[in-house]
């Protein structure tokens, strides 16, 4: 019998200098089976190996930290994205659950395969006839889609946005004009750095009836969701920065 390919989420602080005990932001059986795995895929090793050094402090390991196989996802994988069909063959890094080994699915924070690499061994998986199970955990985008205020019966999450200014605000317009036109709620995130210039963008280019909700430090002490309308935001403080991850959304 082949193995099975755990998803297992991963909490939410990564990069953010703040560390949540994790089991308030985990369930205990996801814990459980993150301990008992020796195998791992992940997109950071790194980051993989202090996610378990936590996880050891209330749930032992089966094996030393050292012994884990723990095999990263190609860099090109994490700059490019493996979500369209063709972009990555992962089954070479499924050998051990073809062998009955289960595996684990790990990102640097949040839900693999969820705005992040892992949807290519997930494919893979199915292809190879391996049983795939999601574990429970924190998934930024539909915590801060819950707590926005924003249509959560039709949403889409699209992504980054373009890097120039001119192609953001481009793309930031047609967003903004689906969302009015249908009611969807569009959501996307940015690399931290640009979050300031990102910010300026939706309040220079988007309409003042147009609403904008924003989520910061889902799951840590310091959390916040935010929404208002575009001209509002004009009179408040920045939401955002430099050196935290967010959530944007759009709305009517």
């Amino acid at each position: 019998m082949p193995g099975t390919l755990y998803l297992v989420p991963a909490p939410l602080d990564f990069g953010t200098g703040t560390s949540v005990p994790l089991s308030q932001v985990m369930p205990d059986a996801t814990l459980q089976v993150a301990a008992r795995l020796t195998h791992w895929i992940a997109e950071n090793a790194k980051s993989t190996r202090a996610y378990l050094n936590r996880v050891h402090t209330t749930h032992p390991l089966a094996q030393p930290l050292q012994a884990l196989a723990i095999h990263e996802l190609p860099r090109e994988v994490h700059k490019k994205g493996d979500h369209a069909a063709g972009t990555f063959d992962a089954r070479p890094l499924l050998a051990p659950a073809r062998d009955g080994h289960d595996i684990g699915l790990v990102s640097e924070a949040g839900m693999p395969a969820v705005a992040d690499p892992g949807s290519s061994v997930v494919r893979a998986a199915h292809a190879l006839g391996i049983p795939v199970v999601p574990l429970v955990g924190p998934v930024s985008l539909l915590l801060a889609l819950a707590a926005s205020g924003l249509n959560g019966q039709n949403f889409a999450f699209v992504g980054y946005l373009p890097q120039q200014s001119a192609p953001r605000l481009q793309r930031l317009r047609e967003l903004e004009a689906l969302a009015s036109r249908t009611g969807q709620t569009q959501m996307f995130i940015e690399t931290p750095y640009r979050n300031l210039a990102l910010w300026q963008a939706l309040l220079e280019g988007l309409r003042p009836e147009t609403t904008i909700a924003v989520a910061t430090g889902l799951t840590l002490p310091q959390a916040r969701v935010q929404s208002r309308k575009a001209a509002a935001w004009k009179k408040e403080p920045v939401p955002v920065a430099a050196d935290q991850p967010a959530v944007f959304l759009l709305g009517p």
